[in-house]
């Protein structure tokens, strides 16, 4: 057919020239001046092409995941709408179970987070508290780090200690001259023994407050200075530390904190995410709405991530793709143009359409060809999916 269109082209091409050679002779031979030539006037022809015909919409499914296929719905040819469940593997039961774990770990991580910021006022006045009494310890270290430079005590305890030496002495004083006249007695003496305790307590007491007043006036040694010291370091220290609390919080929660906390949030949630699309990964679903052309895989088959599963068409719209148009028929056609189609397997049908689109390079295969894709006015009733196609394109010369 489509041989039998460029032959009929050629004959007509062919008389309008035999006819246009016919006028000019007979001008020449009546002598009569040449007639000035018409303007050119564009004239429509055609290219023409094979096509194939295809739905406007198809796609081959895979399975984004491996496993076994526990349930694959419906049949071949059959109609499903976008979103329907077309293949199942096994194991969703589990899955589910790792979705509602990460749910609870993303929500402990929330619960954290907002604790952080509820609590702050708590946390910021036990940081202001341990702030103060740093303060106040580091003061009494201070104090007690200075004393050590000077005796132990001062004028009030040392007239303390001297008086308490007085009145001790004064009472060893007693008991020792009552002790002389005892002291000759027999040591199995119920008397003697008593004045003996007495005064030996005295003499104790006297020595003590002569030790303590000794000790009060004397400078502190190298261990009570070493000591002091050390106190004051560890105070210094600790204000440092509850001072830097206090600047952390003092404004808000903690920045260290939060990030940790957002961090832990963040993570929770993309775990979240991935036991999702693991759990969405057992199932195919149609994208669009659409007819199940071929299904490749059965029930109990073991399928691998990226296998051809499914063929899924919009039947609904259908459309012609050339398959033969040649580079320099392609540079002569332009989107928008009118097309004339007719069918092999469908004689007498004779409908028009209109160039869609045209591609931007050439197919893969023999020969440098364009795919143009064109839209019909209207569907034959038995068209179907891989019919061959003849398309006459308007073109303007």
């Amino acid at each position: 057919m489509k041989i039998q269109r460029k032959s009929i082209m050629i004959m007509l091409l062919a008389a309008v020239m035999v006819l246009s050679a016919s006028a000019c002779g007979t001008g020449q031979a009546t002598g009569q001046s040449p007639t000035p030539a018409a303007p050119a006037v564009a004239t429509s022809s055609t290219v023409s092409a094979t096509g194939v015909v295809v739905p406007a919409r198809w796609t081959m499914l895979s399975m984004p995941a491996s496993g076994v296929v526990e349930t694959v719905k419906g049949k071949e040819n059959q109609a499903f709408n976008a979103g329907d469940v077309l293949l199942q593997l096994k194991g969703k039961a589990a899955q589910e179970a790792a979705v509602s774990a990460a749910e609870v770990i993303q929500l402990a991580a929330q619960r954290k987070l907002d604790n952080l910021t509820k609590d702050h006022s708590a946390v910021r006045a036990a940081a202001q508290l341990r702030l103060a009494d740093a303060v106040k310890a580091l003061d009494k270290a201070k104090e007690k780090r200075e004393g050590k430079n000077y005796t132990r005590a001062g004028t009030a305890y040392l007239d303390q200690a001297k008086a308490d030496l007085i009145l001790a002495e004064d009472e060893f004083q007693k008991a020792d001259d009552l002790w002389a006249y005892y002291v000759d007695r027999d040591d199995d003496d119920i008397n003697r023994a008593g004045v003996l305790s007495m005064y030996a307590a005295a003499r104790l007491a006297r020595d003590k407050a002569t030790w303590n007043l000794n000790y009060l006036q004397s400078l502190p040694d190298d261990m009570e200075v070493a000591q002091a010291e050390g106190g004051l370091v560890v105070a210094k220290a600790e204000l440092e530390e509850a001072q830097r609390q206090f600047d952390k919080v003092k404004n808000g929660p903690d920045q260290d904190d939060q990030k940790q906390l957002e961090g832990e949030l963040q993570n929770a949630t993309k775990q979240l995410e991935a036991a999702r699309s693991a759990l969405s990964d057992l199932e195919l679903k149609a994208p669009f709405t659409g007819t199940t052309s071929k299904i490749n895989v059965r029930e109990g088959e073991w399928v691998t991530t990226g296998q051809n599963a499914m063929l899924l068409a919009d039947l609904s719209t259908l459309q012609i793709e050339t398959t033969d148009l040649n580079e320099i028929d392609v540079a002569r056609i332009s989107e928008g143009a009118q097309v004339v189609i007719t069918f092999d397997a469908l004689p007498g049908e004779n409908i028009m359409g209109t160039v869609e689109k045209i591609a931007a390079r050439s197919s893969e295969g023999s020969g440098v060809n364009y795919t143009v894709t064109i839209s019909m006015d209207e569907r034959p009733e038995k068209l179907r999916w891989g019919m061959t196609a003849f398309v006459d394109i308007q073109v303007e010369e």
